[in-house]
């Protein structure tokens, strides 16, 4: 009796077990019909894009990168057909012959073609940038598995000229430096693509079809260079740059009206078709510097990417502040005794005799330190910011290049007397070549502050303009009767004063001269340069050299100034502004 009660509850134990896991099936029935129904619906669209993409190879098309042009349509970088060359691992008939073949037609190593050739991958490149030669001639064996497709490679056809404003692109033709770099979003067009359907294994189905999807081409960059000029100015400064021994050289040449910059040169420049080479010879000092330290040295552009003391051409800005200010007429005099006195502290004179007792206008020609210290004073640290400020030094130009470096200057509030007195030469703060051409340019133009920049406008494949470039402009920085004056004292400088080496008959033209004494004090060294503008009374054009540390007679009147002459002696007939013809007078 006590077995048969056991075995019926056993069976009882049984039957709950049995429903026990039919419930647990019909639950993970139910669980599985909800997933089944999410993937089917909700998820659905993921899910087939994520068998599609296992089924589909992408092989990209690069876009052809629009062209970068100078102001007449003289092309500065264009692109070259490539080929690109890969293989697809699950696709290989004949491996060692894909080895042998690939590395004789494209001069690789054996041993590395083999590895990436044995990877197993979906696929595996082996050389980009490959000539379109040598890529037809790969075609031709007919390899399985190996693919060829045409690319682009972007080249510059004048290798050195305006590298460090053109700047360069990468394995990828993006931009790097430079306009390739300020204007890619509208050069580099949009990829395409190559579908091909595979199997699981990744093998091409037989009589599946490649799907294209057109690449879309970059947008050509129309620029403010003029080519002819950018070539004479960086010949000239190579010249330059040889005959001083200097370090470096830098030439801009522009419109002061419209700040469209017509050259821009940094001597020594590097080839932009192999721009990780470097230029020189690394000193000892450079030994032990990374490799891409000395490339970021070698692609800086001096003209906006470093700061230094712009010395005496900053006078033209002490200048015009004590004229709008009303502090000084042109008539009022001061006496250089060789040296003045500020807080305790001697400043000389260049003329370390003295000038003597000269008029404000003759105070800028002869350059006369102590002069200057004096209009400072008067101008005042509120003023004197104040119009730096106006002039656009205190802010950055906005040139269409990247890395522009910012002003380095003391806080008002920490400008004492000796400051002031310094800085009225052009000394204490530092600022970039690029700042010192736009102030110039606004002192000179009638007041208006502009924005220095190379882009013009882009174009569609067929000629459309797509985009014209708008810059900003700040009118009347000044007033017009300061720059009228400004503009008569500057053509008395290069006339008369310290810029007579910038002279040309025939030519009316202003400018300022400098000598910037590097840090640290004592040095010895310098950069010598000089701002020169024509016609003095119509400004179409403002040009400046920079030489930096120059060997042996380093003054800005006698090796900068020369260089701006010899500039316009060439380029100014070239630009259509003519020699002045005055007859002389008979007196028979």
């Amino acid at each position: 009796m006590k077995d048969k009660n056991n075995y019926g509850i056993s069976r009882i134990s049984h039957r709950k077990k049995l429903v026990f896991m039919l419930l647990a099936i019909t639950f993970a029935a139910i669980l599985e019909s909800v997933r089944l129904g999410v993937i089917m619906t909700i998820k659905s669209e993921y899910y087939i894009n994520k068998a599609d993409e296992l089924h589909q190879r992408e092989r990209r098309i690069k876009a052809k990168r629009g062209r970068i042009l100078d102001r007449n349509g003289n092309v500065l970088a264009a692109n070259e057909v490539v080929c690109t060359v890969s293989v697809i691992h699950s696709q290989l008939e004949e491996p060692e012959k894909v080895i042998k073949v690939l590395a004789g037609e494209l001069d690789m190593d054996i041993d590395e073609v083999s590895k990436k050739v044995n990877k197993v991958s979906s696929m595996e490149y082996i050389k980009t940038n490959v000539d379109k030669e040598t890529g037809d001639a790969i075609r031709q064996y007919n390899l399985a598995g190996v693919k060829v497709d045409e690319d682009y490679k972007r080249v510059y056809p004048y290798n050195e000229l305006a590298s460090k404003v053109l700047g360069f692109t990468g394995a990828d033709n993006q931009g790097i430096l430079g306009l390739e770099a300020k204007y890619d979003a509208y050069l580099a067009g949009q990829n395409g693509q190559i579908l091909t359907l595979s199997d699981a294994g990744g093998i091409e189905l037989e009589g599946s079809r490649e799907e294209h999807i057109e690449p879309v081409d970059g947008l050509d960059l129309y620029t403010t260079i003029d080519i002819n000029i950018q070539k004479y100015a960086t010949q000239l400064a190579w010249e330059t740059l040889t005959k001083k021994e200097a370090k470096q050289v830098s030439i801009m040449v522009m419109q002061p009206d419209t700040g469209e910059i017509l050259a821009m040169v940094n001597v020594p420049e590097y080839n932009l078709n192999d721009p990780y080479e470097l230029n020189y010879e690394p000193g000892e000092d450079e030994q032990d510097k990374d490799k891409m330290d000395l490339l970021n040295n070698m692609w800086r552009n001096f003209c906006i990417n470093d700061t230094y003391e712009p010395g005496s051409v900053f006078k033209m800005v002490t200048a015009t502040a004590a004229l709008e200010t009303n502090v000084v007429s042109l008539e009022e005099n001061f006496t250089c005794s060789g040296a003045t006195v500020v807080a305790g502290r001697r400043i000389r004179c260049h003329k370390t005799t003295g000038h003597g007792t000269q008029d404000f206008t003759h105070t800028v020609y002869n350059s006369c330190n102590p002069a200057f210290v004096c209009w400072g004073s008067r101008v005042g640290t509120d003023n004197m910011y104040k119009y730096m400020r106006k002039l656009g030094l205190l802010d950055k130009t906005g040139i269409d290049l990247s890395g522009e470096a910012s002003t380095i200057i003391h806080k008002k509030e920490n400008v004492g007397p000796v400051e002031l007195a310094t800085m009225s030469f052009g000394q204490s703060f530092q600022i970039t070549p690029i700042q010192m051409l736009r102030a110039a340019s606004a002192i000179v133009n009638g007041g208006c502050l502009v924005t220095p920049h190379f882009g013009l406008y882009t174009c569609s494949s067929d000629g459309s303009v797509v985009n014209e470039f708008a810059y900003s402009t700040t009118e009347q920085a000044i007033e017009i009767q300061t720059s009228e004056e400004m503009k008569t004292i500057l053509e008395g400088v290069v006339s008369e004063g310290g810029g007579t080496k910038a002279y040309i008959e025939g030519y009316s033209i202003g400018g300022k001269t400098a000598t910037s004494q590097k840090l640290p004090r004592g040095s010895g060294k310098y950069i010598s340069s000089f701002i020169g503008f024509t016609p003095a009374n119509n400004a179409k054009i403002i040009s400046m050299c920079l030489i930096d540390e120059p060997t042996g007679v380093y003054y800005g009147g006698t090796i900068a100034a020369p260089v701006i002459k010899t500039l316009y002696e060439n380029i100014l007939p070239y630009i259509g502004i003519e020699r002045s013809v005055q007859l002389e007078k008979n007196d028979n």
